[in-house]
């Protein structure tokens, strides 16, 4: 069974890079499960943002996965042996929601989704890290759609949290390890 690392914090705050540090040390075959959906070409901010991502990771030897929604059949895809790093769940629940057009996606709809993907790591041999970001610290959001992403993301959080071996809670690019 794939030990399991959940890597959260807030906007900027290291948890990529510091995920990527776990990672940096594992044997081959590893992945880079990227959530992030494809870039808009009139987005060249959001495009510069993947480049550093992608040139970061030059020369390590990632197989980068590029899926922004289907990511536990991604994983049952890939070889159970192999390792992967998904950035980030954040991103993937932002995805779902975009494309919930019916508004059905709610905290069980999202408890269930998280549990999908945990089922499709619990049956790897290789480790996962996931990185997500902490959402729920700062004020309480004005628009109801920005409420229920929060709400959305926290309950993923907690989902991922609970099962994952450890979670890792980085703020100003320094890891500090509250489970595991």
């Amino acid at each position: 069974m794939a030990r399991i690392t959940l890597v959260t914090g807030g906007s900027r705050s290291g948890k990529s890079d510091y995920a990527e540090v776990l990672a940096s040390d594992w044997p081959e075959p590893r992945y880079y499960l990227a959530t992030c959906p494809p870039c808009q070409e009139d987005d060249p901010e959001m495009q510069a943002r993947i480049a550093v991502h992608q040139q970061r990771r030059l020369g390590q030897r990632w197989q980068t996965v590029e899926e922004p929604m289907a990511i536990a059949c991604v994983l049952h895809a890939l070889p159970s042996d192999a390792s992967v790093l998904i950035d980030c769940l954040t991103l993937w629940v932002s995805n779902l929601l975009y494309a919930d057009h019916e508004g059905a996606l709610g905290e069980a709809q999202m408890s269930l989704l998280a549990e999908e993907v945990l089922s499709a790591i619990m049956i790897r041999e290789g480790e996962v890290v996931m990185v997500s970001g902490e959402v729920g610290c700062g004020l309480v959001p004005e628009l109801a759609l920005a409420r229920r992403y929060r709400d959305l993301v926290g309950r993923c959080n907690q989902v991922m949290a609970v099962a994952a071996d450890r979670v890792a809670y980085v703020v100003c690019g320094i890891p500090h390890i509250i489970k595991g």
